[in-house]
């Protein structure tokens, strides 16, 4: 059996179950991996919209990653909604003795219904305080676009902004090509060594709450189990498109994925990923 690699979640609840670190617990498990939690805020929401936001005490937050660090520890780390510039400060100290590892950041901005989930002041901070920590940034277009500066309106764009994005500091970018129209989507994995493209046709379905989520962690599998940078991307993406089209049709917006649908042996085979 595959060794199971710790993977150490900061992110936000979701009370609905389809995103944040309740679509990362059962992406990790999913996929091999063990997944221990700090939390960054509780919402209220459902598959249409986020009705409320309680960041929890930056306080408690740091406490619950150095602790989690110590006991059980981690082989790789995966950032999500952060939220506030205090989060943001708490979190970036917190990890200051784990440079050494793994770290996903997810640069959660926006939710599926448009609510916002990062200050607009807090984005100079998020650049500064947490990007540094960053192995590999995952951001869809509208946060790309705001992490840039720039409009991302093709592939072209897409090309040019995951280039500026390294600018950052970041040594790799997954850059989510699929709020781009078109019949197929594309992502880019930009790494100071050059630019890789993944496509697959769009699959047509509203059920896609938690997408991003779910990606960034079961990439943080791959890499907590000692999988290359390629081989945890394709994975992931392979994971992701595998659970769209297992979704069970729960709610009446954007619906949840089905996070169990791959329980098979050859998900845990970095072979049959590279």
């Amino acid at each position: 059996m595959a060794s199971m690699g710790r993977v150490l979640v900061i992110a936000g609840s979701d009370s609905g179950g389809g995103a944040g670190v309740q679509a990362d617990i059962k992406t990790l498990t999913a996929l091999g991996a063990y997944a221990a939690t700090a939390f960054t805020a509780l919402t209220v929401q459902d598959t249409e919209r986020v009705h409320e936001i309680f960041p929890l005490p930056p306080a408690f937050l740091a406490r619950q990653i150095v602790v989690a660090l110590d006991d059980p520890g981690a082989d790789a780390i995966k950032i999500g909604m952060l939220g506030t510039g205090a989060t943001m400060a708490a979190v970036a100290d917190a990890l200051a003795d784990a440079r050494r590892l793994p770290v996903v950041i997810d640069p959660v901005m926006l939710a599926k219904g448009g609510e916002a989930l990062m200050d607009k002041t807090a984005l100079a901070l998020f650049k500064r305080r947490l990007l540094p920590f960053a192995t590999l940034l995952t951001p869809n277009i509208p946060e790309a676009e705001a992490l840039a500066g720039r409009r991302i309106r093709d592939l072209a764009d897409m090309h040019e902004a995951a280039e500026t994005l390294l600018t950052l500091g970041v040594p790799a970018v997954l850059l989510k090509g699929g709020h781009l129209p078109g019949a197929m989507v594309t992502d880019l994995l930009a790494t100071l060594d050059g630019v890789e493209s993944f496509s697959a046709p769009r699959i047509a379905t509203r059920h896609t709450h938690g997408t991003g989520c779910t990606l960034a962690s079961a990439v943080a599998a791959g890499l907590a189990a000692g999988w290359t940078l390629h081989a945890s991307v394709a994975r992931a993406r392979a994971y992701v498109r595998a659970a769209i089209g297992a979704a069970p049709g729960f709610g009446r917006g954007h619906g949840p994925l089905g996070h169990a649908v791959t329980l098979e042996r050859r998900w845990l085979d970095p072979v049959t990923f590279s």
